[in-house]
């Protein structure tokens, strides 16, 4: 510790699905990650990991990916993601530089106009290494037009491209107050929620918009192995038996390439040998299941029309 006064706040991650908003969690907070319960400090979404950074803490609140709402849990998920933003000390929107400024984006905008009055919001356009430098100049230009953002960071969540500057810029600005969390409990949670998330990420990734919330994933078993290695069991739940067919794929080739895809991350975040084992099951009704939300960090509430 310096003399500078400790700082400590929350950190909301916001934009579309896929934006890169578990990759650059995962970048800003590196070998300290951490799953912290939600029932602690936030009832609105899960807090995701804990960052430090000089005498700042940094905790990151994991907000699912804005989208139009159609069922009652899209409509809960979209709640806690703005619940997260509203109840952040920084908010940061995360746009992919290829994709630019997309009608779900336009939509994010015109939220944050609500909750963004007074608020520190910055702009980090993610996946610059797929945009021309031109591209990402008026991207920039036209972002800012739409909005009056505090800062803007051209980054690689994947790659960890500006993330040390983002991370540097919002510890400066969080509030100056004692850690919301012990130290030694920022490392040393499961990492069962992690790889569930992973595995869950890969399969909306590899479905599009077949099941784009209609699964959940559990880690059912962690076992550690004499050689430093893993072998981790999920399951995959689903509400119909039409759904496990997608979700296997022909001959089951769905499932197998997100098995290889979650398990490569996995052992990449891990830094060792991971075994992934997955398992689709049926549970009819666990989309409107109050005990499946509260897991997820969710209001069951919010998903009411």
């Amino acid at each position: 510790m310096t003399d500078q006064p400790q700082r400590a706040g929350f950190v909301a991650l916001i934009g579309e699905p896929n934006a890169g908003k578990s990759t650059l969690t995962n970048q800003m907070v590196g070998a300290k990650v951490s799953i912290v319960t939600h029932k602690v400090q936030t009832t609105r979404a899960r807090i995701r990991g804990v960052a430090v950074e000089g005498d700042a803490q940094i905790v990151f609140v994991d907000t699912p990916g804005l989208f139009q709402p159609r069922r009652r849990l899209d409509r809960a998920m979209v709640a806690a993601a703005w619940g997260g933003a509203a109840d952040a000390d920084i908010t940061v929107l995360l746009v992919e530089a290829h994709r630019g400024v997309t009608e779900g984006v336009k939509r994010i905008l015109e939220g944050l106009e609500g909750i963004g009055k007074g608020r520190t919001v910055a702009l980090a356009i993610n996946k610059i290494d797929k945009v021309k430098a031109e591209g990402l100049l008026a991207l920039t230009k036209e972002l800012n037009e739409r909005f009056d953002f505090a800062e803007t960071f051209m980054i690689s969540a994947e790659k960890g491209h500006g993330v040390p500057a983002l991370r540097k810029w919002l510890a400066e600005r969080l509030p100056e107050g004692p850690w919301l969390y012990p130290e030694d409990q920022i490392a040393d949670l499961p990492m069962r929620m992690i790889a569930a998330e992973m595995t869950r990420e890969k399969l909306t990734l590899r479905l599009h918009q077949e099941l784009p919330y209609q699964l959940t994933v559990e880690t059912e078993n962690w076992e550690e192995r004499k050689d430093g290695s893993a072998r981790v069991d999920q399951i995959i739940y689903v509400a119909r038996d039409g759904h496990k067919g997608i979700i296997l794929g022909k001959k089951g080739e769905t499932i197998k390439a997100v098995s290889q895809s979650a398990r490569a991350e996995l052992e990449e975040f891990m830094g060792r040998k991971i075994h992934l084992f997955l398992q689709v099951k049926v549970r009819p009704n666990w989309l409107d299941e109050k005990e499946r939300y509260s897991e997820m960090g969710l209001d069951f509430k919010d998903g009411n029309a």
